[in-house]
């Protein structure tokens, strides 16, 4: 019996032999080579220029209501796979996809909300150069110049634009220091009846178009910048928003502060907020003339090579003037936002960093707003521990 059992299992390893060895000798002619590299060699300098990034931010988030837990759970809060690079000298691209937002086409750009860039940029001449196709709106402040990636929770104010339009930009680089960009852009992505419906005594514009001036300063070696801009945008007939912002920096090596100040003034309330506030049988419209105004700071410290600590710090107010109360106070709402974290660099070479950090809105009403409109006061955090990496495949 075992003489039988060790010559069927010599016969086994031997055909196991042969299985191994015979795929070497036949695949590469017959089946997998074909004579052709898998990338061609006309497209490997191509590839040199081109960077593919997967942009993510990835916790396990912990939510709170009035100090209560509501839920836990894994989410990816943000991922945004870009590709960028150089098809000549003067012509570059760079498109972004956000996978994290419904990728439903927008009906006044035709193109799905979650793009954020899609557009090409040709360089006239080493300082000037011009872009088309669905870009940044080149806001100033520093808020939302930061990747989208490295932010835990924005203002209101970027937090309800609309950041990603459809248009044309050209930049001029004034000196090494100091850089200059004018944008001509559609003012939003959706139509006027979808965003704001009917309001009376206002009419659809036929152009809703918006204007961006963006000025980059550095002084003192870089150890101080700035981001400023300001905005004009046509939302309907006779019916404009103005936004100006203003970004500042202070760099001394492992210290960093930034501070941002944002002031919009809106005839239709294209934020919101202050809609959301009013109940219809207050105002069943879009509410007219309002102001937000808010400050956002942020301190960094790299205390270690591997570590650095991070607080913001910001301040929204929303105001109505076009309130028809004789007896109203234009101040309706603060939200107040605390959020600080600490963050870990393991790697020197790899662009990938570990978080925690608690994000705590306060969001504080006015006496005239609870009494008029019934709006009470309360607090949302949330606790997250995650990393955050623009991780570079190619």
């Amino acid at each position: 019996m075992k003489t039988k059992l060790i010559t069927l299992l010599l016969a086994l390893a031997t055909l196991c032999g042969f299985a191994q060895v015979e795929p070497q000798v036949t695949k590469p002619d017959t089946i997998l080579y074909n004579g052709e590299p898998l990338i061609p060699t006309d497209r490997v300098d191509l590839l040199k220029n081109v960077d593919v990034i997967a942009n993510m931010q990835f916790g396990f988030n912990n939510y709170f209501n009035d100090g209560k837990h509501t839920n836990s759970r894994f989410a990816m809060n943000q991922f945004r796979m870009e590709i960028k690079g150089k098809v000549h000298d003067k012509v570059y691209f760079r498109f972004r996809n956000r996978y994290t937002r419904a990728q439903d086409p927008q009906s006044l750009d035709n193109l799905s909300r979650a793009v954020d860039l899609a557009f090409i940029r040709v360089d006239v001449s080493k300082k000037f150069n011009l872009q088309f196709g669905k870009m940044c709106a080149d806001w100033g402040g520093y808020e939302f110049d930061l990747n989208p990636i490295d932010i835990y929770e924005y203002n209101d104010i970027v937090e309800y634009a609309d950041n990603f339009l459809t248009g044309a930009q050209a930049s001029y680089n004034v000196c090494t220091d100091h850089s200059l960009t004018f944008q001509i852009l559609n003012s939003r992505t959706k139509t006027y009846d979808e965003l704001y419906d009917t309001i009376p005594g206002v009419e659809e514009s036929k152009f809703p178009a918006a204007l961006v001036f963006n000025w980059r300063g550095s002084f003192w070696g870089g150890k101080f910048t700035t981001l400023w801009s300001y905005s004009a945008f046509l939302e309907a007939k006779n019916k404009s928003m103005h936004y100006i912002a203003l970004g500042n920096q202070l760099n001394l090596g492992k210290f960093q502060a930034t501070y941002d100040f944002k002031y919009s003034i809106e005839d239709i309330d294209r934020k919101t907020v202050v809609t959301s506030i009013v109940p219809d049988s207050y105002d069943p419209y879009a509410s007219l003339d309002v102001d937000y105004i808010e400050h956002w700071l942020q301190v960094k410290y790299r205390f270690h090579p591997k570590w650095s600590a991070t607080i913001v710090g910001m301040v929204s107010d929303a105001y109505w003037r076009g309130n028809p109360d004789a007896n109203k106070d234009d101040h309706l709402r603060t939200a107040w936002g605390v959020i600080p974290s600490i963050e870990f660099y393991p790697f020197k070479k790899v662009n990938l960093y570990f978080f925690a950090t608690y994000v705590s809105r306060m969001y504080k009403y006015t006496d005239y707003a609870k009494t008029t409109f019934g709006s009470q006061d309360y607090d949302t955090s949330r606790i997250m521990i995650g990393f955050i990496s623009p991780l570079l495949i190619l």
